[in-house]
């Protein structure tokens, strides 16, 4: 990822795009949807399937490789270190930061209280995501994502520069007491054949009400350290993905300089994470856990250069990807229950004899079903179901306003 540094009228914009970054312009805000940002939505939400799969069923430790691992496993962890893995975590958490500040921007201009709703919305989504963690799988991102909202909100008026500069603090920062955790807890190999194996096995296919109990603890620990971990990391890609709108990424995509520097680090870190993580070294293996969410910051932001050249901000291109894109939040939400139900009650067993192919077999398998369901869906419906409660229970404020207008005005025709 290039180093991010103020710039000014005469100077080029590390990202690509000349821009004065010492004052906020407004960012003309559409009226209808945005094509391009539907249609990279919706790539996030197929991609995050293949990366959270691993860890429906056993939702602490994920994929258990053999002692001897299988050359056909160590091919696809190298494929998904370069393509797959952490890449669409961070798309979202871009495309949130992105969300945030066209809604303020549009709230603003209707002369209605953008920071109360916007604060509104992400309490729901608080909500949301400890229900979606305690009931039906831990390894929910939605609170992580409500909680950062509110730090990305502190800086809705800040210049493009002063964004970016954040972003970095935030990013790198994290990263280093993440690291500081991650070597600080157990260095015991979890692999199919231990015995750590068979006691989380175990514990993740019992009863329900067992299953529960492991929820609350792990939904109680993210809890805990996302304050001081996954909240900087997080709000810093939400900050990134407010500059990155401000300054056109989502309607030109980046220069040709900025994309090879972004094409290079990539390659440069995913590799340093792939050899890292193919070691037998639990201190070497960690630091690749770490690794990997950098590298995984210039491949997003490729993916969202390639699919702005294709959509062009054209509602017919990419239709089936954008469909899935107007309704991320509930396929995020069918993708837990789904892969819950298949992993610990419908075939467990599928834990102690699927590989890496196998589980990747499935994720498309599924992504292509999400295709289908959600251009179907959309026939019928204009909204997701869960995009619409959603909508309802953090703008009920606004609805009952227009509602009371709407009789008073009623009353004064009569």
């Amino acid at each position: 990822m290039p180093a991010i540094k103020p710039i000014t009228q005469a100077a080029q914009d590390p990202w690509g795009n000349p821009v004065d970054a010492t004052h906020t312009p407004h960012q003309p805000i559409p009226t209808e949807r945005n094509a391009n940002l539907d249609a990279i939505r919706g790539l996030a939400v197929l991609g995050i399937f293949f990366m959270n799969i691993y860890f429906m069923g056993i939702s602490f430790y994920g994929y258990a490789p053999h002692q001897i691992p299988l050359l056909s496993d160590q091919v696809l962890e190298a494929f998904s270190n370069f393509f797959i893995e952490g890449r669409f975590i961070s798309l979202f958490s871009i495309l949130f930061g992105v969300g945030l500040y066209i809604q303020y921007q549009r709230f603003s201009d209707k002369g209605l209280a953008a920071y109360s709703l916007l604060r509104s919305r992400l309490k729901w989504l608080i909500v949301f995501g400890l229900i979606h963690g305690i009931i039906i799988w831990p390894g929910d991102i939605l609170l992580t994502y409500g909680i950062s909202g509110f730090l990305a909100l502190c800086y809705r008026d800040a210049s493009i520069a002063e964004l970016k500069r954040k972003a970095n603090i935030f990013i790198f920062s994290s990263l280093v007491v993440i690291s500081l955790i991650s070597f600080s807890g157990s260095d015991e190999l979890f692999t199919r054949e231990s015995p750590l194996f068979a006691e989380q096995y175990s514990a993740w296919t019992a009863s329900y009400p067992n299953q529960l109990f492991l929820h609350v603890m792990q939904v109680g620990y993210m809890a805990l350290v996302i304050p001081f971990t996954l909240m900087w990391f997080t709000g810093g890609l939400m900050l990134l993905g407010m500059a990155l709108y401000r300054q056109g990424s989502f309607e030109r995509g980046f220069e040709r300089n900025t994309l090879i520097k972004l094409v290079l680090a990539s390659l440069v870190l995913s590799a340093l994470d792939t050899l890292l993580g193919l070691t037998q070294n639990p201190t070497l293996v960690m630091f690749s856990d770490i690794i990997v969410m950098l590298s995984a910051i210039p491949t997003a932001l490729i993916y969202i250069h390639i699919l702005v050249k294709i959509c062009q901000n054209r509602s017919a291109v990419l239709r089936p990807l954008q469909n899935v894109g107007k309704l991320a939040f509930s396929l995020y939400i069918l993708q837990s229950i789904v892969g819950v139900f298949i992993f610990r009650h419908f075939a467990p067993e599928l834990l102690l004899t699927l590989d890496r192919g196998g589980y990747m077999a499935i994720a498309l398998g599924y992504s292509l079903l999400q295709l289908l369901l959600a251009s179907l869906y959309l026939r019928y419906f204009h909204q997701g179901p869960l995009e619409k409660l959603w909508r309802q229970l953090a703008f009920k404020s606004i609805n009952a306003s227009s509602h009371l207008n709407s009789n008073n005005e009623q009353q004064k025709s009569q």
